[in-house]
């Protein structure tokens, strides 16, 4: 797996962000993108040995397109410069939450878990319940001292606590929130060599497993709405 052509070819791309230069250059994505996908199954084989529910997950199903959807958005750029993947028990789904790595110029890259979608009210409804319930659990998890050196808790968040929770929760904040998240930042030079990133990414995703885990017991009933 070749992580530097990855980086190249999404340079070439932010630099040359028309359907012009992506058609013309279709080749250098394919084999960038090949890259990636083994790549993918490379970290899929080692987060296995921690988390064997992802084992089955195919790399070509889990990643998310180039194609920018522009309709409502100021910047009309039609692509993502980026490769972007969740490997979880159910794929790329959101839910259950999983693994997330976004590749991206520019020291834009990252290592991600937990909920990021904001949009699935029963899914918020039902992480804040488990939080209301089960405060000391999360504590445990997000205070062990790993997690706090590689992690702070993110996501988007309503500035009071909301009605039917307690306001002197001993995890009021993080009722707050709609999302629940973390992010883990990758440099440059970290992408440029493979194999020290699969080292690293597999220490990252265990280290956040247990919080997935939480995530996904109070997720266990949700099912996704149909299109």
């Amino acid at each position: 797996m070749n992580t530097k052509l990855i980086l190249e070819y999404l340079s070439e791309l932010k630099q040359n962000n028309n359907r012009e230069w992506y058609h013309a250059n279709k080749s250098k994505y394919v084999e960038a993108n090949a890259q990636f996908e083994a790549f993918l199954q490379e970290l899929i084989f080692k987060i296995g040995e921690f988390d064997p529910s992802v084992l089955h997950n195919i790399p070509k199903n889990l990643t998310f397109k180039l194609v920018r959807d522009t309709r409502f958005s100021h910047d009309k750029s039609p692509y993502n410069p980026a490769f972007r993947a969740h490997i979880s028990s159910k794929g790329k789904l959101p839910v259950p939450v999983g693994y997330y790595i976004m590749i991206k110029p520019d020291n834009q890259s990252f290592l991600g878990g937990g909920l990021f979608a904001d949009m699935f009210r029963d899914a918020t409804s039902m992480v804040r319940n488990y939080i209301s319930a089960h405060p000391s659990e999360l504590e445990s998890i997000i205070y062990a001292p790993d997690f706090k050196n590689l992690f702070t808790v993110q996501g988007s968040a309503l500035k009071k606590v909301p009605a039917g929770y307690d306001k002197e929760h001993p995890m009021a904040e993080l009722l707050k929130n709609k999302s629940w998240y973390l992010e883990y930042p990758i440099t440059d030079d970290q992408l440029l060599s493979p194999e020290k990133l699969i080292d690293l990414s597999v220490n990252i995703f265990k280290t956040m497993k247990p919080f997935n885990d939480y995530l996904n017991k109070a997720l266990a009933d949700f099912t996704m709405p149909e299109r």
